[in-house]
Order: C-alpha cells, then structure tokens, then sequence
C-alpha cells in the first residue's frame, strides 16, 4: 500500500495500523503527534486506527534545544 508520509511518499506492507508506522519509523517511545487526512489521531487510538490506500500522514515529533 501507498500512502503520503509527510509530503512524500512511502510504501507499506500488510494492513498496518498507525502504531505499526509509529513503530516503523522508531518512534514508539518518542512524543510525537499523528495526523491522518488532517484528523488528529490520539495516541490511545493509534493500535485501532487502520491507515488506507492513499491516506495523507503527518508525524511530528518534538525536538529540544536551544
């Protein structure tokens, strides 16, 4: 399956979930905020919500400094 990751495309196997993608991308343990078409995902939800063919993704995730 393809989706838009970010602005950029990515492709993913199986059925995943936006916790599998969270985890793809290894940041299962970082605080970070998921986006799907522009709906806001809860961490709570992640397990449960199923990403789609062509689903628009945004992940950010915070970044200290200064």
């Amino acid at each position: 399956m393809r989706i838009e990751l970010n602005g950029a495309p990515r492709d993913l196997d199986g059925s995943p979930t936006v916790a599998d993608l969270v985890r793809t991308l290894g940041l299962e343990r970082a605080a970070c905020a998921v986006e799907v078409n522009a709906r806001l995902v809860r961490k709570s939800e992640h397990a449960a919500h199923p990403l789609a063919e062509g689903d628009r993704v945004e992940v950010v995730t915070l970044v200290g400094g200064g």
